[in-house]
């Protein structure tokens, strides 16, 4: 990972954590319907998601009336 460190890559669990109580089914249905923040699939299967791209995701959710 060139000039990226770590800590730029968030796992499926500190994702969950920062969108306090969504569950994980719930986060891999909206992977299913393309409405989740972009994810990277690592070697072994699990996922990662760059911060910068889950601050963005949030930043364009629509804010509830």
């Amino acid at each position: 990972m060139t000039g990226r460190l770590v800590t730029d890559l968030m796992t499926v669990r500190e994702v969950l954590a920062e969108l306090n109580g969504v569950s994980r089914d719930t986060f891999y249905r909206w992977r299913q319907l393309g409405v989740a923040p972009p994810a990277i699939r690592l070697p072994n299967g699990e996922l990662r998601i760059r911060r910068a791209d889950f601050l963005r995701w949030l930043d364009e959710l629509p804010s509830a009336a």
